[in-house]
């Protein structure tokens, strides 16, 4: 585990992301779900793109769910794996309207029932939807917690149960957002800001590649 106070760490991060949150728009969880999925192997920035002409053609699930492929197809004919997530979406709107009444569901059993829903996406749910204590796993949260110790494995259900450990539950959710935007704008997989980083002591990656 590292040797990274948690306090230090926190701290730090929320020094350079004062005012943090999602880059994603949306205004409600059934929008946040969509565009989460939506965001796989994408930039969030081209996700927001799509979402706002998406959401305002099929604006909740019923929608979303009676919409012809071809439709919402052409509405994310940006993004990539654009046909998968088209029948992704509307798949989970069906199940969304007959299953849980219109609505998403606030645990992980079920939203991981959801078609194109993995754990990472439903943790991203949980946690900004709905408030409740999760950490989600992307590629930015892996290689940060790697470099930084933070975790040694390369599989994120155990990288996850390593973070939950590291981080008091009450602040599960504002680590995933630190991690992710470190992740994103500094400890970048090419080109990392090591010079200007707070972790050069405790980080791996700095210690094997740039000392």
């Amino acid at each position: 585990m590292s040797v990274i106070k948690v306090n230090k760490l926190l701290d730090e991060l929320n020094k350079m992301f004062p005012d943090i949150k999602s880059d994603l728009n949306y205004s409600n969880t059934f929008e946040l779900l969509i565009a989460v999925v939506l965001s796989a192997q994408t930039t969030d920035q081209r996700v927001n793109s799509v979402t706002r002409k998406l959401f305002s053609r099929f604006p909740d699930p019923y929608r979303l769910a009676n919409a012809r492929q071809m439709e919402v197809e052409e509405t994310i004919a940006s993004l990539g794996l654009f046909r998968t997530k088209a029948e992704n979406i509307i798949a989970l709107s069906k199940r969304l309207v007959s299953t849980y009444k219109n609505e998403v569901p606030d645990n992980l059993e079920d939203l991981l029932t959801l078609p194109g829903v993995g754990r990472k996406t439903a943790n991203v749910v949980l946690s900004e939807g709905f408030g409740k204590p999760a950490i989600a796993v992307d590629t930015h949260v892996s290689r940060v917690s790697k470099r930084l110790g933070l975790t040694k494995s390369d599989n994120p259900d155990k990288i996850e149960l390593d973070l939950q450990e590291y981080f008091p539950k009450d602040k599960w959710g504002k680590a995933h957002l630190l991690l992710v935007h470190f992740g994103r704008y500094h400890c970048k997989a090419q080109n990392p800001q090591c010079s200007t980083c707070p972790f050069n002591e405790e980080c791996l990656y700095y210690k094997q590649n740039l000392t």
